[in-house]
């Protein structure tokens, strides 16, 4: 447990050393978003379900934070490690690979964190100058676990990426060519109710959908989708992706890039 503990607090101190990446960095995107979409844009489109398009896109932004920077953690540590030979030193530690999967997911899980409550204060102020009123959290247990789930699944995914990739440029491939479109195609900005009927069905298989709309459940109590079936996939994702990782931890190249 010490040395889990340990490994913990570096992944904690390592990001926190860079907050101009990690912090001020998403705290800017969440103000363009906000400026952008919910307040230029979101003035001209119709309430979704009764609330706000300004309500609506910020638990998405929140979500959409937390995923993306839950996955930059470990697989950029990962990275920084390959290039320093520091996975050598993790080799020699008394850890196994369940206590390295668990210490670097909430690692991941922290930053996640972080950058989702950044989101929501900037939302918050949004909110509060355009409507005069508080963006209150509807299901707090429920945002809770999708936060959790969310951060442990990316970060996850971050250690299977970073293990697997040969270079930074695999890395950054499946980034942009993976990652960023299912973050932007799985209900950020707009409900699945107003795209065309093929692209609500191609929508349905994105699971990164369902991570969304969890956490825009937990924040304003509504969701494209029944919360059963968001917790149902979570849930399988978790266990999915902490079986991958330990694959790819147990099969996983020490060596230098």
């Amino acid at each position: 447990m010490v040395a889990l503990w340990t490994l913990f607090k570096k992944e904690v101190k390592r990001f926190l050393k860079v907050m101009m990446q990690t912090i001020v960095t998403p705290f800017m995107s969440s103000f363009l978003y906000l400026i952008v979409f919910g307040v230029s844009l979101g003035s001209k489109m119709n309430d979704m379900y009764g609330v706000s398009y300004l309500a609506f896109l910020i638990p998405g932004l929140m979500m959409m934070g937390l995923m993306n920077n839950a996955f930059q953690n470990s697989s950029s540590s990962i990275a920084v490690m390959k290039f320093s030979g520091d996975l050598e030193d993790i080799r020699v530690t008394p850890l196994s690979h369940h206590h390295i999967l668990i210490a670097m997911g909430l690692g991941s899980v922290i930053r996640g964190l972080t950058v989702a409550f950044v989101t929501y204060l900037v939302g918050v102020i949004f909110y509060y100058v355009q409507f005069d009123g508080i963006l209150g959290i509807s299901h707090p247990v429920v945002l809770m676990y999708f936060i959790l789930a969310g951060g442990f699944i990316f970060g996850l995914l971050g250690i299977c990426v970073g293990f697997w990739a040969k270079s930074i440029e695999n890395m950054a491939a499946f980034t942009n060519f993976i990652l960023l479109p299912l973050l932007y195609l799985g209900g950020v900005f707009v409900s699945i109710e107003t795209l065309p009927a093929w692209a609500k069905t191609v929508s349905s298989y994105n699971p990164v959908l369902y991570l969304i709309n969890g956490m825009r459940y937990g924040v304003l109590g509504v969701s494209d989708v029944d919360l059963t079936q968001s917790i149902v996939v979570s849930s399988v994702g978790l266990v999915l992706l902490y079986g991958l990782a330990f694959v790819a931890l147990k099969k996983a190249n020490f060596s230098r890039w």
